[in-house]
């Protein structure tokens, strides 16, 4: 209301001035022709310059002349049949430029990390980084594909909308990346992995990173092993099995495109202004010249061929299988005497002569007297021990009693210099 009131003012006031004295007192006003002149101009732009294409003048601040890293707000456009994809080329109009660049998309997650999106996803905005031009923030801005020159129906062409979020010199946007190996050894909850690295340092630099196995169980990566190159021990809280695989999850840092390329439509001539072709996508130069993607190996269905596992026999320790009940226990013996006469076991007969038969005789004579002799050491040593336990039981008992004795002193002296004590003080 306060600006109508002083534009009517101003009316009033400078209605019957001349309009040069005006522009000088008050500036130009809406509705006014004038005459720009504007330097270093592209002769094209002059020569070719068509009548029907309206010209839109605006002025630039000096701190959106320089390029950076531009984060935005993006969100495909519903109407738009395709989905797009990190870096394929986008035309951009935003604020007073129309430029060429290459988007990454990410998605901001709870901790704030920027993790970068294959694709943008239907229904839901997303963030998007590119190299452009510095633009103030909440700036609006539409994005759109270049269809000139592929042969398809462009349909819709508005592809995205959004708006500028923040605008830097650098932008970290991360992408997952899953490192994977095989246990070789296992010792308990400790385990020897490979091909997970292919040198030793690479295995120093992840000292101390977080592993887990496919069935959930965590770990860490504790030191690098010599051979075979690339492999570490590592910790884990149970114990795993060498049919497992162990990942470690990692984040690798992508570079955003430095490409900026501005719109220069208007210098083409006035039959080519709209077959501008600035960067084509990949798909689009792979069908222009009939390359197939390569069949990756990974991606190919084959047949599942399940090992079949074969178990371990059950082995029982004697002593566990000798307190069993007599139906689990093992019956060997019925086994080995089957078919022999009268269900004996048949021995080899060895035949000795006069000189082994008294070798034999020998040994056994040292063997029962090298066992009696073991009997004999066994008691002595353990009359040995009794005695000294004796001993020691009599000696703690006389060091007891004399301890005793001498406290019985000690409080009876006290006592007596107490009593004194007292006497001193009532007299």
């Amino acid at each position: 209301m306060e600006a109508n009131k002083q534009a009517e003012l101003n009316r009033k006031q400078f209605e019957d001035l001349d309009d040069s004295i005006r522009v000088e007192i008050e500036g130009y006003r809406a509705g006014l022709y004038v005459r720009l002149e504007i330097k270093k101009m592209p002769c094209e732009f002059i020569d070719r310059f068509d009548p029907s294409y309206p010209i839109i003048i605006g002025g630039l601040q000096p701190g959106e002349q320089n390029v950076g890293y531009v984060k935005v707000r993006l969100k495909k456009h519903r109407w738009y049949k395709k989905i797009l994809k990190t870096k394929d080329p986008l035309i951009i109009s935003m604020g007073w430029r129309r430029f060429q660049t290459i988007a990454v998309y990410s998605k901001q997650e709870d901790n704030m990390r920027h993790r970068m999106l294959k694709y943008t996803p239907e229904h839901v905005a997303c963030m998007a980084h590119f190299w452009g031009p510095i633009t103030r923030a909440a700036t609006g801005f539409l994005a759109l594909v270049n269809s000139f020159g592929t042969g398809e129906d462009p349909g819709f062409r508005i592809t995205a909308t959004g708006a500028v979020v923040d605008t830097d010199q650098s932008t970290a946007v991360t992408k997952k990346l899953k490192l994977i190996g095989t246990p070789y050894k296992i010792f308990k909850k400790t385990a020897f992995v490979k091909g997970m690295f292919n040198t030793t340092l690479e295995v120093a630099r992840f000292e101390g990173a977080k592993i887990k196995t496919v069935s959930g169980i965590r770990g860490m990566i504790k030191k690098p092993l010599s051979t075979p190159e690339g492999s570490f021990r590592a910790t884990f809280e149970d114990k795993i099995l060498l049919s497992d695989i162990i990942m470690c999850r990692t984040w690798y840092r992508i570079e955003i495109p430095r490409f900026y390329a501005p719109v220069t439509s208007l210098l083409l001539p006035i039959s080519e202004k709209n077959t501008w072709q600035g960067m084509r996508t990949l798909g689009a130069l792979k069908r222009e010249k009939g390359i197939q993607n390569p069949a990756q190996p990974d991606s190919m269905y084959t047949e599942i061929v399940r090992e079949e596992k074969v178990a371990k026999p059950l082995v029982i320790p004697r002593a566990v299988e000798k307190d069993l009940p007599y139906r689990y226990k093992k019956k060997v013996k019925a086994a080995e005497n089957k078919g022999t006469p009268f269900g004996r076991v048949l021995k080899n007969v060895v035949v000795r002569d006069d000189h082994e038969a008294k070798v034999s005789s020998l040994m056994a004579k040292l063997r029962v007297n090298y066992q009696m002799k073991k009997v004999k050491m066994k008691q002595e040593k353990r009359a040995r021990f009794e005695e000294l336990k004796k001993r020691k039981e009599k000696e703690a008992l006389k060091h007891q009693k004399k301890n005793k004795e001498m406290k019985k002193a000690v409080y009876r002296t006290m006592s007596k210099l107490e009593a004194a004590a007292a006497k001193r003080s009532k007299k």
